[in-house]
């Protein structure tokens, strides 16, 4: 019987055929050139590991799941508020279909921070690891549903060749073994599964026990006010990755002060 195509797999069709456009657009060799020449990325990990909560604040309009979520008409500023209030990374939407985000929007937070930026993509071929550090990217995100197990050890080892950190995102025990292959520093547990964009609340809590000494636990999804970033703290989150939460309050710099200041446990 023919496999039923998921939200996942229609995400990652639309971001090849955009891939197409600029790989034909910018030779791969021009694009390795840049990635190159590009300053160092920011180490990520000291701010994720310092006793209180770390937030990767997003810049994020819109999402499969919710729709339009914000009008970010100036990426920059909001990237320039998340910083003031303590956020120890940025992450960027650069997935144009379903998010809203493009390469333009990473560019323009890159130049106003000095804090690490992730690229947030679907990242499926090398020319999107040498694109995200030729734009200044310091992290990238690894979908383990997303990879197979040799695409995931080849791209975690490019992010590292690279300089960048591999944010591996999983949302379920037998990802998790996967993800633990590769041996990732940092490692996020996503409630909601991108294949149905339902969410289980209760996922971090269930899968945190996997995760070893030595592994940053990163939370992600289901985090809509303070409390639920405190739940994860106290669950065992050294940080937290949060969009929505924060793009639709009217006070972003505050709102990422108040989960800053959370404290979490001693460093793994």
């Amino acid at each position: 019987m023919p496999t039923t195509a998921t939200v996942l797999d229609a995400l990652i069709a639309g971001v090849r055929e955009d891939l197409a456009v600029r790989m034909a657009a910018t030779p791969l060799a021009d694009v390795i050139a840049a990635a190159h020449a590009a300053p160092p990325a920011i180490p990520v990990l000291p701010r994720l590991t310092t006793g209180r909560l770390g937030v990767i604040a997003e810049v994020k309009r819109s999402s499969p799941s919710k729709g339009a979520l914000a009008d970010i008409p100036d990426p920059a500023a909001l990237a320039t508020a998340y910083q003031a209030g303590g956020a120890a990374a940025i992450s960027v939407l650069t997935e144009q279909r379903r998010f809203g985000g493009s390469l333009a929007d990473l560019d323009a937070v890159r130049a106003a921070v000095r804090i690490p930026v992730l690229r947030k993509d679907f990242m499926v071929e090398d020319y999107q690891f040498y694109e995200a550090r030729a734009h200044g990217a310091d992290l990238v995100l690894l979908i383990v549903a997303a990879l197979t197990d040799g695409e995931l050890a080849h791209f975690h080892g490019l992010a590292r060749d690279l300089g960048m950190t591999a944010l591996v995102e999983v949302h379920d025990a037998d990802e998790i073994e996967r993800a633990l292959a590769i041996e990732p520093a940092l490692l996020g547990v996503n409630a909601r599964n991108l294949k149905t964009l339902d969410v289980d609340a209760d996922a971090f809590s269930r899968l945190i026990a996997q995760v070893p000494d030595g592994v940053v636990p990163v939370a992600e999804s289901g985090i809509l006010a303070t409390a639920d970033a405190q739940r994860y703290a106290r669950e065992g989150a050294a940080a937290v990755l949060v969009g929505e939460a924060l793009v639709k309050d009217g006070d972003p710099r505050g709102a990422v002060a108040a989960m800053s200041a959370i404290p979490t446990g001693a460093p793994r």
